[in-house]
């Protein structure tokens, strides 16, 4: 694969002709509704066909390995007879085989019943864990029900692994005092514990995920305590743990949010972490990139220092969100999948720009009743973004929130660039 940017009056046909690959190929990647309908600044994933290209006017050999996604060097070594100084138009090159790194994937999502289905069928042979969320925990450490039947067993049929996920809040509870409540109380800990455990048997999960949000940073110790009484129940039983970390920086970053997560005691305790790198862009938040690599790079930097590569999941959301302009504290964006961004970028004729520094696409336009917005999203090349810092750090893997959101480009370039472990 590689990534082709739509410039103004060009078309699809324009656009397969110059690349010499059938225009279904190219619908099929981007999940094109209306191939007569491209948005200038728009990122479409172009597949490669076969192993070879032909030199077209003007191509240098830097130019068509950076298109492939390959070295330059490792191009040259595959055509020997071919002067690299004077490539000749015509000349058919051998295109050597990506290397892919082997990755585990997770899947969350938020949705359940059979309706949802579908969605997991889909991708679920993209995802090494898959992952309902979540069973919320009460205060007398029950767990509220979910209906998750019906996705395990669709995810299971794809080789997807169930992992279950448990949290302490909700869209309206922060849920810090819920979270000390049960860490701190013995008998509350053994007893959610007991309960984890007759569910992941009853309905097939292999392991856990640990969603503690928001806990007050004086049960920092009390956390580690639980995941530890966790880990070694779990795997007494054959079940692997793992948890959910905010984005830190470093190791005494402030804020509710952080102080409680132990990135050492973490990468010591659980089978691997997931980083919550995304929410930079926050729904009742100023409107910015939600996922910026500059940012999600520090929170890297810190990590790698302190937990082993190879437990380390790079959070990568999948989902656009819509600023109403001027932006008001406490108003609310509109949250929608990265394919209506661009459908609604169509739709109010915007130029879709690109910010290098976040490695970020968004656009502004004004609606009908003439209130300006601006939206951030994720396309091709934020997604090649991440996955070449998942490369450059060498980590285990991705954890993408969540497969809901239509988003065929990511799919595309997750094989494209990786093994997915199954």
């Amino acid at each position: 694969m590689f990534i082709h940017v739509v410039k103004s009056g060009e078309s699809l046909w324009q656009i397969a002709n110059r690349y010499q690959v059938p225009m279904e190929s190219i619908i099929t990647a981007n999940g094109l509704t209306d191939p007569d309908v491209l948005v200038v600044g728009e990122a479409l994933v172009i597949p490669a066909e076969g192993t070879s290209y032909v030199v077209n006017p003007g191509d240098t050999l830097w130019n068509i390995a950076r298109r492939y996604g390959i070295s330059e060097q490792g191009l040259a070594r595959a055509n020997p007879a071919v002067n690299p100084q004077n490539l000749l138009p015509g000349t058919t090159l051998t295109i050597p085989q990506k290397w892919r790194p082997a990755v585990g994937v997770n899947g969350y999502i938020d949705s359940f019943g059979q309706s949802t289905v579908p969605i997991v069928s889909r991708h679920a042979a993209s995802l090494t864990y898959f992952s309902p969320f979540a069973y919320l925990i009460k205060e007398n450490a029950q767990l509220q029900p979910i209906d998750d039947e019906p996705l395990l067993q669709a995810a299971k049929e794809k080789g997807a692994v169930p992992m279950m996920s448990v949290t302490n809040f909700t869209s309206t509870s922060r849920g810090e005092n819920l979270a000390s409540q049960i860490l701190n109380d013995p008998s509350l800990t053994e007893k959610l514990l007991d309960n984890i455990l007759v569910i992941m048997g009853q309905k097939g999960y292999r392991g856990l995920n640990v969603d503690f949000e928001n806990v007050l940073p004086t049960d920092r110790q009390a956390y580690n305590s639980f995941l530890e009484r966790a880990a070694a129940r779990l795997h007494a039983q054959g079940y692997f743990l793992s948890t959910a970390l905010a984005p830190k920086t470093g190791p005494e970053q402030s804020g509710l949010l952080y102080e409680a997560h132990d990135y050492p005691a973490h990468g010591r305790i659980a089978d691997f972490v997931i980083l919550m790198t995304y929410e930079w862009g926050y729904r009742k938040g100023p409107p910015q990139a939600i996922s910026p690599i500059n940012q999600i790079r520090k929170v890297l930097d810190y990590a790698v220092s302190v937990i082993p590569r190879d437990k380390i999941y790079f959070g990568f959301q999948i989902y656009a969100r819509d600023w109403v302009l001027p932006h008001r504290p406490g108003q609310e964006a509109e949250t929608f999948s990265p394919q209506e961004a661009v459908k609604r970028a169509a739709q109010y004729g915007a130029e879709i720009q690109y910010d290098d520094v976040t490695a970020s696409p968004f656009y502004r336009y004004t609606d009908r009743n003439g209130t300006a917005h601006e939206v951030w999203f994720e396309d091709a090349r934020s997604a090649q973004a991440k996955f070449d810092a998942v490369k450059s750090y060498g980590l285990a893997g991705i954890s993408y929130w969540t497969i809901g959101p239509s988003f065929p480009q990511n799919w595309v370039l997750l094989e494209d660039n990786f093994i997915v472990k199954k």
